[in-house]
């Protein structure tokens, strides 16, 4: 652990601004869904894919990725990961075609998918054993800064003047954030652990580690179904008019910010029970917006609900399988945090994907209950593994972060 709290305050800042780079370009994508549509002479659920292709190939590199990297200095590599993510944003911004645009967005991905890797780790390490989940919220909070301030104002910068010249505005925030890792990243920064295909398979056959990686696609993906096709969503059975729908996705952000700081308060030092809450009242309010959608008063509250619950979830997650990766694999515990994060993405892809099923053959009121489903059923194995863990507790093996 670095003992210098004024160069971990600083790397963390760096962690942060370099989330929030990535974290716009993640979600830019929701706000753009029709003009890319509308340009590319598309249909909105192809569009779509500009989304849920993102999410597939940060699934699919991460944990590939962070392994073959594993040797690297955390500093050396966290250069490289801002430099694939601008050159692929670039390639977005001058995209003709939806199929290049889908190329771009698979390359940015890669840098995504090996930054909250490690940037997890990182931030974990910065602190007490006890503050971890704060930590890790506190990277994360550029990624809902992201989507306060990135998102909207993406979405504003495409409809004045076109959707390329928000994927260039993302390029520029990607140069800013090289900058900030070259200046606060301590370069005393430890290299990663070379991990072995034992141990990699270890993690992928343990059972509790698998059971979590469940429940974060499923309990993180749920609100997926509906956030994709939010700004539609709010335009079309809500009635709220472009410019209004721009304005209620940076309230929309707000809550989400409040929200991930509340979930890492939280989740420090019992996760699973403060999970459990999570889920249940997020799935909650994605049912109720199924009734409320159509009224605006009463649908832009239960979504501004829906976005206080939306990234409570996401430090408690990830603390929880470092805790079960250190217990388990301690040698491994950066691939369990890639793993983690392509579960969060897997999520992200399959929500995005039966969203726009769901859009295409029913509606998009009803991407709202279908999402409910699938938060229900993270809700079911977090008390599954909450079981587990009292169980684990009784033999004197844990739980460890209480």
């Amino acid at each position: 652990m670095i003992a210098d709290s004024q160069k971990s305050t600083l790397a963390l800042l760096a962690l942060a601004i370099s989330a929030f780079a990535i974290g716009t370009t993640e979600f830019i994508s929701v706000g753009l869904l029709p003009l890319i549509a509308e340009d590319l002479q598309t249909s909105l659920t192809t569009a779509g894919l500009t989304v849920s292709m993102y999410a597939l190939g940060i699934t699919l590199g991460a944990p590939i990725l962070t392994s073959l990297t594993s040797t690297m200095t955390r500093k050396t590599l966290l250069l490289w990961i801002m430099v694939v993510f601008i050159i692929g944003n670039s390639l977005a911004a001058g995209a003709t075609t939806i199929g290049v645009l889908l190329a771009a967005r698979i390359v940015s991905s890669l840098a995504h998918g090996v930054f909250m890797s490690i940037g997890s780790t990182i931030a974990a390490d910065l602190v007490p054993e006890h503050r971890r989940a704060s930590a890790i919220s506190i990277m994360f909070t550029g990624l809902t800064v992201a989507t306060i301030t990135g998102v909207p104002i993406g979405t504003f910068i495409g409809q004045q003047w076109g959707w390329r010249l928000a994927f260039a505005a993302i390029v520029v925030v990607g140069v800013v954030a090289f900058i900030a890792n070259s200046v606060l990243i301590p370069s005393t920064l430890p290299k990663g652990v070379r991990t072995t295909f034992r141990d990699q398979l270890k993690l992928v056959t343990n059972g509790r580690l698998l059971l979590m990686f469940v429940v974060t696609a499923l309990g993180y993906g749920g609100t997926f179904v509906v956030f994709t096709f939010l700004s539609p969503l709010l335009h079309t059975v809500t009635g709220f008019g472009e410019n209004t729908v721009t304005l209620l996705l940076l309230v929309y952000g707000v809550a989400i910010a409040v929200g991930n700081v509340i979930g890492g308060k939280a989740a420090n030092r019992k996760p699973l029970p403060a999970l459990l809450v999570m889920f249940l009242l997020q799935a909650v309010v994605l049912f109720t917006l199924a009734f409320t959608a159509p009224y605006k008063a009463a649908g832009l509250i239960t979504v501004i609900l829906m976005g206080l619950f939306a990234f409570m979830n996401v430090a408690g997650l990830q603390v929880f399988v470092l805790t079960l990766a250190k217990r388990y694999v301690p040698a491994a515990v950066d691939v369990a945090s890639a793993i983690n994060i392509a579960a969060f993405n897997a999520g992200i892809a399959i929500g995005a994907y039966l969203g726009g099923i769901v859009t295409e053959r029913m509606g998009l009121i009803h991407t709202t209950w279908v999402g409910g489903i699938m938060v229900v059923a993270a809700v079911v194995l977090t008390g599954w593994s909450l079981l587990l863990e009292g169980r684990n507790a009784d033999r004197g093996a844990g739980p460890e972060y209480i």
